[in-house]
């Protein structure tokens, strides 16, 4: 013993390194043996075992599921397995990013993070991500940015979804809403991300609560076409064009956001949405470039105006109790390249 002692004293930077970089090879070997997790298209690298398996399998269940709910049919599995790069522990706040390509057709190479505690990850995150390779595979195109965050934001926990009614009112009365003919063109994420987050989750539910998910779809469909959304809102939903929605919309929004009862593609009863504005009162409104709204000037959708230092730091300052609640790795770096 004394002399093993002896042996390591007139050693030890070389000894205590050469520990060092065994016990981290092999822990790593370890870890990387132990973590990953394959299914029928996704592989999964996570903290455990565990982990990787229950991440794997929900994305799994996830992906058949939801399809089946949002266009009536399973999937063919992709030609490979998206990759998950999961970061789990108690206390992270939830969040994800899922990227892939978009050409001639095809949407292909696929790459998901998600991060959060287990929970989380597992009841909002993943079906959030998941959903979003649904919309792809079956568009083949990317969506309009409200639409696609605000529809994923519909499978999530309850919690979190209602993070976002939270924040929306919020960003209404801070005057950090979007107008709806500016949200319906944004093909990029705008730099003040969250209220396009809370606002397209709104107004998806209010669209997919008047007549189901499918033809939430097919509206959108029809509006990436031409990108004609007047045309399309009115096709499919009623509305004369897209400010005659946004007040109906907000009416809904000042109402409580009450429970509509769509039948045959109809509301009916108690929860009925407000219906639009007359054609020629809105008509004549939009011709001359304003809004129709109520007397509460703090709920109208204000257009994007550039981001400053100085507006920023004011924003946050706003809204930061409801920020605070919503972390900001939700924002995606990108749904296509």
């Amino acid at each position: 013993m004394d002399a093993q002692v002896s042996w390591a004293a007139r050693w030890p930077q070389r000894v205590s390194l050469a520990c060092l970089i065994l016990a981290a090879i092999s822990v790593l070997q370890v870890a990387a043996q132990a973590a990953a997790y394959r299914t029928a298209n996704f592989t999964v690298a996570a903290p455990t075992t565990q982990l990787a398996k229950e991440i794997g399998d929900t994305a799994e269940r996830c992906r058949k599921e939801l399809a089946i709910e949002w266009l009536g049919r399973e999937l063919p599995n992709w030609s490979k397995p998206c990759p998950i790069h999961a970061t789990v522990a108690p206390g992270l706040g939830a969040g994800g990013a899922t990227s892939f390509v978009f050409d001639r057709g095809e949407v292909f190479d696929w790459d998901m993070k998600v991060q959060g505690s287990r929970e989380r990850v597992l009841d909002s995150v993943i079906p959030h991500e998941v959903t979003h390779t649904v919309f792809a595979t079956h568009f083949r195109q990317p969506l309009p940015r409200w639409a696609d965050e605000g529809a994923c934001t519909t499978v999530e926990h309850h919690s979190e979804i209602r993070k976002q009614e939270n924040m929306l009112i919020t960003f209404l009365k801070t005057r950090r809403g979007i107008d709806f003919n500016t949200m319906f063109r944004l093909k990029e994420y705008p730099q003040d991300v969250l209220p396009l987050y809370a606002q397209g989750h709104s107004l998806a539910r209010y669209l997919i609560d008047q007549k189901g998910k499918r033809a939430f779809l097919t509206f959108l469909a029809d509006g990436m076409q031409d990108e004609r959304w007047d045309r399309a809102i009115e096709k499919h939903y009623g509305y004369e064009h897209l400010l005659a929605l946004q007040n109906s919309w907000l009416d809904w929004i000042k109402a409580g956001r009450p429970q509509l009862q769509p039948q045959d593609g109809v509301m009916l009863a108690s929860a009925q949405a407000p219906a639009p504005p007359a054609a020629s009162a809105a008509r004549g409104e939009v011709a001359a470039g304003k809004s129709v709204y109520g007397e509460d000037a703090s709920w109208r959708p204000q257009k994007r105006r550039p981001i400053t230092p100085e507006a920023a730091t004011s924003d946050s300052q706003a809204s930061s109790s409801a920020a605070a609640a919503y972390d900001a790795s939700r924002t995606h770096e990108s749904a296509w390249r």
